[in-house]
């Protein structure tokens, strides 16, 4: 087959999830002409729809490093973007409680490193935690004014929305089994129900928890960049009727997480989760036998917690770059500078705060790409 028998586009972002459809339409209003490929039915059916559906303030990570950077940035740009558009959002706050002597000492890092990163943390002490927390177990905790929470189906029909209104283009079923580059062009193999070969000037890789494999499967790029991926199962259970709390409750972080933590739905239903549980293979499934885990956790900062109502809800997988012992990992954006591919950028590990930076990775992306 020549170029001529080929389809021929200016711009293709691959992965119809909220980041990819930030990144497009950011490109449509660039002035590109942006086609988005999806290899499921619908967008959003990854990452996007199995995440707490928090904005984060940008506390826990390393000063500096992009998830620190994008979470902040992000945050706002996300709040300004419902609030204009009138997207379902509340900032609820959240609290991070502690107890013990060496939890306390973990409140003091985290409330050194959210001031390095810019945020704003209130220190409670015993008496405010008994007069605002009533019903957690805690000794003393801090206080994030700018947590939120926010309808991400919302975010993403709005970003379709304009995508499309700036002459993008979404397909479904649509996924990249193959890519190559050659000179400043790239080559896609699309299947699903219209298989199709594919030429674009620009590429984003954006599939989430497909993108490390497609990058290893690209051909003229170089195998040393694609990073090695490690998946955390994250499950979250329901809480079904009434509780006590209008806030979201955090314990401090464990490895690979933030802690089995409380947040809120805009209806005001409690959900818990999500927890850590290293897998070799992508498998969504929620064990209802993980409630007694959960609840055993939950009980250490809410006594009165009713194991009966926990209700298996929905099972997330981050897509991580570093294992179990691995600490800190940070988002990759990687364009030419990094692999020498004019046109071409790769987003590699983006798991949270990736919802609250997806407005802020969209503008780092059309920075990568270049004219």
């Amino acid at each position: 087959m020549t170029d001529s028998d080929r389809l021929q586009a200016d711009t293709v972002v691959i992965g119809a999830g909220i980041v990819g459809l930030a990144v497009a339409r950011r490109l449509a209003m660039e002035g590109r002409e942006v086609l988005v490929l999806e290899s499921g039915a619908h967008f959003g059916e990854g990452l996007s729809s199995r995440n707490s559906e928090v904005i984060h303030a940008g506390i826990y990570y390393p000063e500096g490093s992009r998830k620190a950077r994008l979470c902040v940035r992000g945050r706002q740009l996300l709040y300004d973007y419902c609030q204009q558009r009138h997207i379902g959002h509340r900032k609820t706050g959240k609290w991070i409680v502690a107890r013990g002597q060496a939890q306390l000492e973990k409140l003091d890092a985290i409330a050194g490193q959210a001031k390095r990163n810019g945020v704003l943390l209130e220190r409670v002490g015993p008496k405010g935690v008994r007069e605002s927390l009533p019903d957690i177990s805690a000794d003393e905790a801090l206080y994030s004014p700018e947590t939120g929470i926010v309808d991400s189906h919302g975010v993403m029909l709005s970003l379709l929305g304009e995508l499309e209104g700036h002459g993008g283009q979404l397909v479904c079923h649509a996924p990249v089994e193959r890519a190559a580059t050659s000179g400043e062009r790239h080559w896609l193999q699309v299947g699903g129900q219209v298989p199709c070969e594919l030429l674009a000037r620009r590429v984003v890789n954006a599939a989430g928890l497909g993108a490390v494999a497609l990058a290893k499967r690209w051909e003229g790029l170089s195998g040393n960049i694609v990073p090695r991926q490690w998946l955390a199962r994250g499950v979250y259970f329901s809480y079904s009727g009434r509780h006590p709390f209008n806030s979201l409750v955090y314990p401090v972080p464990e490895q690979g997480g933030l802690g089995v933590h409380l947040t809120l739905d805009l209806a005001g239903q409690a959900r818990f989760g999500p927890d850590v549980e290293w897998i070799e293979q992508m498998d969504f499934s929620v064990d209802p036998d993980r409630a007694r885990l959960f609840a055993d956790s939950i009980r250490h900062w809410w006594p009165a917690l009713d194991e009966t109502r926990l209700r298996p809800a929905y099972a997330g997988i981050r897509p991580k770059l570093a294992g179990p012992d691995g600490g800190f990992a940070d988002f990759r954006i990687e364009g030419a500078s990094e692999h020498g591919v004019p046109g071409l950028v790769h987003l590699f590990g983006i798991e949270s705060p990736g919802l609250t930076a997806c407005l802020a990775i969209a503008e780092e992306v059309v920075e990568q790409l270049g004219d």
